[in-house]
């Protein structure tokens, strides 16, 4: 794939490393600088240091708080971050957050940079 005209700096955030060097890996591969973090309070953490972060991908089903939690702690922060949302489950529960973008898992590359191209118009 080609590298996008810009690149984006993006938080992947999963409890799993496998998952999250995956992502790391295609974010990397279409051009991304990526960073990552196993749980929710280090996401946080970076978040806090490192305002500059485009994109957020997390996790929802995440021990001690989800990703739609989590996004919200992060908006917070910085509200003009875009936040997508990483699951596995296909009917999520009321608490998440229908407005957030959503990848199912599993999601290829294909479909990783489809929705970073859509959302900040970019490929």
């Amino acid at each position: 794939m080609s590298a996008p005209k810009k690149s984006l700096r993006v938080l992947v955030v999963d409890d799993e490393p496998l998952i999250s060097m995956g992502v790391v890996d295609m974010l990397e591969d279409l051009g991304h600088q990526a960073l990552s973090a196993a749980s929710a309070p280090e996401a946080l953490a970076i978040v806090r240091a490192q305002p500059a972060i485009d994109l957020l991908i997390t996790d929802q089903a995440m021990p001690g708080m989800t990703g739609t939690q989590l996004a919200r702690e992060c908006l917070n922060l910085c509200p003009d971050l875009t936040v997508f949302l990483s699951t596995g489950f296909s009917d999520l529960n009321g608490e998440a957050d229908r407005s957030l973008p959503r990848l199912n898992k599993p999601y290829s590359q294909a479909d990783l940079a489809e929705l970073i191209a859509a959302k900040f118009q970019i490929g």
